[in-house]
């Protein structure tokens, strides 16, 4: 594999992005920091390159992983919104709330057998800005080895995984606090309380959520 291009988010030029996000829909493997912790992503319709990031963090290739976008409108190209799924998208995104939700004809085969898909449109301008110049989502997972912690320091992230992915975007310090996870696809169900109070997305939804 070819060496490691690394860069520092905030040096990061307008043809900078534009070349990120050009190499991410071609396959590119990415390290990339989130408003939560680091994530390893690539184009989500890059079915090789998906296999790849499995490999490098040893990952189960049944574990599904968490779709991103720039925006509500790039998410629906992929997955179907109930009224619910739009009120929770539009009081908390960008940010840290991941919902799993139905699949369009377009986004079934990103589900890799599951019922539906995780997607979250992050609140990290950088990553915004850049999915929001890729010309398809973002299939992204933690950047870190399978069963071990999450990574939130530039020093770790290069330790791991400089010469194992395309690319390394340095965002500084990041935060281990996960997204919340709720799943839309039935009767609404909180698989993971995170970045956003249960309490908080019962009310939006205007509804109680079964804890997993």
């Amino acid at each position: 594999m070819s060496r490691t291009r690394i860069f520092k988010v905030s040096e990061m030029t307008e043809t900078d992005i534009l070349s990120a996000a050009r190499a991410l829909d071609e396959g590119a493997v990415s390290v990339v920091p989130t408003d939560t912790v680091y994530g390893i992503g690539t184009g989500a319709f890059c079915e090789e390159s998906v296999l790849r990031i499995y490999q490098i963090k040893a990952r189960p290739a049944t574990s599904p992983l968490q779709i991103l976008t720039g925006s509500v409108a790039q998410a629906k190209a992929v997955a179907q919104f109930s009224g619910g799924a739009e009120r929770l998208a539009q009081t908390y995104w960008p940010g840290a709330i991941t919902i799993i939700l139905p699949p369009t004809p377009q986004g079934k085969n990103l589900t890799r057998g599951f019922k539906g898909l995780g997607l979250r449109v992050p609140g990290n301008p950088f990553l915004v800005g850049l999915l929001s110049q890729m010309a398809h989502p973002m299939a992204c997972t933690s950047a870190n080895l399978h069963g071990q912690p999450v990574l939130t320091d530039e020093e770790t992230i290069l330790k791991t995984f400089d010469g194992k992915v395309d690319y390394i975007f340095l965002g500084g310090q990041l935060s281990p606090t996960a997204s919340s996870v709720v799943d839309l696809t039935e009767e609404p169900r909180l698989l993971r309380e995170g970045g956003v109070p249960r309490a908080d997305l019962e009310k939006t939804l205007g509804q109680a959520l079964t804890v997993k």
